[in-house]
């Protein structure tokens, strides 16, 4: 019935805020703000009514959890980096009758989910910075998901992301884009380096790890990176121990996709971590080769550690 009409690895760094203010930071994200701007000019030509985001920055101890209220709008400063981003102003829609389905249909495929239309929660600030230069106009709707996971398996979060696959193509009347908001390493400069390293990576192996990475993706190595997903989540420093990108690939059939990424903001390093801006073609699958959840609680090597 719907479409999965395009996915991506997308970049939220707070830096992004203030490339737009006046000062010495003042334009020096403009690749990634543009590289926003791209995919949301391609989601619109797709006919895309809503997207889903695999947030990162959203921090839960147990399940799934997705916020779907209906409006939100508000006043938003970082708790972390207050000093990054400080009274952003942010409206965009929800869409509670998609978050609704996709939990369901993630419950049903025996993923943990949780949907939440009616609640006071507000989205944290790996939806809220892609939506400012994604969907200013409020074009899209929005869904946001649970992506900073303390206690969860990776394999649990491939196989929601199929779910929400199999949820959208078999029973939603509409057409989705998947976006997983998180950085390649996220090994933060240690405090009082941040200057320094505003522009530079943590380390040359973490450096050398994710171009490596981002290689794997483009020339479509997608049984090895599945593979050393886990490994690359904890030695590269993964933001939200990748389960944003586990999420993503799950999505696009895990170790079977056969596309390959498409780079639209090139690698660049913030305040120590690795990011970039990219789209993975969707391809046809049938899941098949999407790791079970009983497999990730049986200790598969494919599993990530509990925390």
């Amino acid at each position: 019935m719907g479409t999965l009409a395009l996915a991506a690895k997308i970049t939220h760094v707070p830096s992004m805020y203030l490339s737009e203010l006046p000062g010495p930071r003042q334009g020096t994200r403009k690749d990634a703000i543009e590289g926003h701007q791209e995919i949301s000019r391609r989601c619109r030509a797709l006919g895309v009514d809503t997207l889903v985001v695999f947030d990162t920055h959203w921090l839960v101890n147990a399940n799934y959890h997705l916020n779907c209220a209906p409006h939100w709008s508000g006043t938003y400063t970082s708790n972390e980096l207050p000093h990054f981003i400080s009274n952003m102003r942010y409206s965009f829609a929800g869409n509670p009758e998609l978050g609704r389905l996709l939990a369901q249909v993630c419950n049903a495929q025996g993923v943990e989910t949780l949907a939440h239309d009616a609640t006071t929660l507000a989205p944290e600030y790996g939806t809220l910075v892609p939506m400012r230069y994604m969907n200013q106009d409020e074009k899209f709707k929005v869904v946001s998901v649970s992506a900073l996971c303390t206690s969860h398996y990776l394999n649990d979060s491939a196989r929601l992301g199929w779910a929400m696959r199999e949820a959208v193509e078999k029973h939603y009347d509409g057409t989705v884009a998947f976006l997983a908001s998180g950085s390649l390493s996220h090994r933060f400069a240690q405090n009082g380096l941040a200057p320094e390293f505003a522009f530079k990576i943590w380390s040359p192996f973490l450096e050398r790890l994710d171009h490596d990475v981002v290689r794997m993706w483009q020339s479509g190595e997608w049984q090895d990176f599945c593979a050393m997903l886990p490994e690359y989540a904890v030695k590269g420093h993964g933001e939200g121990m990748m389960h944003d990108t586990a999420m993503l690939l799950g999505a696009l059939g895990w170790s079977a996709y056969d596309g390959k990424a498409e780079v639209i903001t090139p690698y660049f390093a913030a305040s120590g971590t690795g990011q970039l801006n990219a789209i993975f073609p969707v391809t046809p699958q049938d899941g098949s080769a999407v790791p079970e959840p009983e497999a990730s609680r049986a200790g598969s090597y494919k599993a990530f550690p509990r925390l």
